[in-house]
C-alpha cells in the first residue's frame, strides 16, 4: 500500500521527470523552416534549417519527407536526394494528373551528388537505395541543392552550390568542368532564370511549378520503407483528397524495371524527361510533338510525324519516330547527340544517357507499321 506521503513523493518525481522529458524534447527540436521574403533569401543553405552538413553526413529537418519517383529525370547520372517540407498544420491538395497544390511555405529540395572512388574521382553509382543517411561527404561529392519555395505569388527556384561545410546561393548558376568514370563533361548548375526552362510547364501561364510531385510518379514505396509515399503523406496530414483505394491512383512505370511492359517504360521515360516541355501547353507546344503521359495520338507522339521547324535538329532524318527504324528517327538521334545545339533535353544534361537511349531504341524497334 502506498501512503499519502509516498503518493505525494511519487507524483512530484513523475512531474519532475515529465519536465525533464519535455525540456529534452523541445530543447532538441529543430527550428521550423522559414519563409523569407523573395528579396531576402538566405545566402547559406544551412540558414533554411532544411538540409545541412553535420560532421561527415547530410542531415534533414525531421519533418521533411524524403521521397523518390517511379521514373526520374536524367541529369548526367547524378544521384538525387529529394525531400519536401510542408509547414506544420498544412496539407497539399491531391490532383489526379497535375502536380499537387501545395500550401504557401512549402519547400522542395533536390540535392545532386556523385559517388567517389577511393582516389576521389567521380564514378557512376546505381545501387543507392534513397537512404539519406548514406549520403556522406567522404564517400560522395555533393554538387548542389536546388530549392523550390512556395510563396504567396507562386514558386521561386533557388540553386545552392556546395563548398566545404555549406552550400551557397548561386543566382547566376555555374558551369563546373567534371569527369565521370574518366569521361569529361560540364556539369551545369542552372541559374535562377534557367530553372524556368523545365519548370514552366505551361508556356502561356509562365508560372514555375514542381515537376515530380505528381500522383503517377509518387505512387510507390517510400525510400527504405514499405509504406506507400502517398499513403504516408495522407496519414501524416500532409495530403488530402487522396482516394482510399490506391488502385484508383495513376502509377507510372519504372523505366528500369524490365518486368514491366516496354511501351509503359518508354512512355514513362519520355514523360519524365521530355513531357514538361513537349506537351500541349509546354515550351515546345509549337513543335506538335507531345511526349507527356496523357497524349495518346500516335502522330502527336511523333510516329511518322515530320518536324515543323527543327532545322539542324533533324540530323537529316525525315520523321520524329519511324516505326521499326530507330536510326531513322529524329527523337533517338537527338537523345544520342552531345552537341549543345541539337541535343535533347536542351538543358540539364551534357552526357548521353546510355540506358535511356537503349530503352527508346528498343521501343521504336517494337513499333509496328511504316512511314
Amino acid at each position: 500500500m502506498i501512503t499519502a506521503d509516498q503518493g505525494t513523493g511519487l507524483r512530484l518525481r513523475l512531474q519532475f521527470l515529465s519536465v525533464l522529458f519535455l525540456f529534452g524534447l523541445f530543447g532538441a527540436c529543430t527550428p521550423a523552416v522559414p519563409l523569407p521574403a523573395p528579396d531576402a533569401y538566405p545566402q547559406n543553405l544551412s540558414e533554411w534549417n532544411l538540409i545541412w552538413r553535420e560532421v561527415d553526413a547530410l542531415k534533414m529537418h525531421p519533418e521533411a519527407m524524403v521521397y523518390d519517383l517511379n521514373t526520374p529525370l536524367f541529369s548526367d547520372y547524378a544521384l538525387k536526394l529529394r525531400a519536401v517540407y510542408l509547414p506544420a498544420g498544412n496539407a497539399a491538395l491531391y490532383q489526379e494528373n497535375e502536380v499537387f497544390d501545395f500550401p504557401v511555405g512549402t519547400v522542395i529540395s533536390k540535392t545532386f551528388f556523385y559517388a567517389k572512388s577511393p582516389d576521389g574521382a567521380l564514378t557512376k553509382q546505381t545501387n543507392w537505395d534513397g537512404d539519406a543517411r548514406k549520403v556522406t561527404f567522404s564517400s560522395h561529392h555533393i554538387m548542389e541543392t536546388r530549392l523550390l519555395v512556395r510563396q504567396p505569388h507562386g514558386w521561386d527556384a533557388l540553386p545552392y552550390i556546395w563548398n566545404g561545410d555549406d552550400a551557397h546561393l548561386a543566382i547566376s548558376g555555374k558551369l563546373i568542368p567534371a569527369s565521370l568514370d574518366e569521361e569529361k563533361f560540364v556539369y551545369q548548375v542552372p541559374s535562377r532564370n534557367e530553372c524556368a526552362g523545365c519548370h514552366v510547364t505551361d508556356h502561356t501561364a509562365k508560372a514555375l511549378l514542381p515537376i515530380g510531385l505528381k500522383a503517377r510518379l509518387l505512387n510507390r514505396p517510400a525510400p527504405t520503407l514499405a509504406e506507400n509515399q502517398l499513403s504516408r503523406m495522407a496519414s501524416k496530414g500532409q495530403l488530402y483528397d487522396l482516394p482510399d483505394d490506391l488502385s484508383h491512383v495513376p502509377k507510372a512505370a519504372s523505366h528500369t524495371e524490365k518486368a514491366e511492359p516496354l511501351a509503359d517504360r518508354a512512355r514513362a521515360y519520355l514523360d519524365a524527361n521530355c513531357g514538361h516541355c513537349h506537351n500541349p501547353k509546354g515550351a515546345a507546344d509549337t513543335s506538335g510533338l507531345w511526349l507527356d503521359a496523357h497524349t495518346t495520338d500516335t502522330r502527336q507522339m511523333g510516329q511518322c510525324k515530320a518536324p515543323i521547324a527543327a532545322g539542324r535538329g533533324t540530323g537529316g532524318r525525315l520523321f520524329s519516330v519511324v516505326p521499326g527504324r530507330p536510326d531513322e528517327s529524329i527523337l533517338l538521334w537527338r537523345m544520342e547527340t552531345s552537341d549543345p545545339a541539337t541535343r535533347m533535353p536542351e538543358v540539364g544534361r551534357s552526357l548521353v544517357h546510355d540506358e535511356g537511349v537503349e530503352l527508346i531504341r528498343a521501343w521504336i524497334e517494337s513499333l509496328p507499321g511504316a512511314c
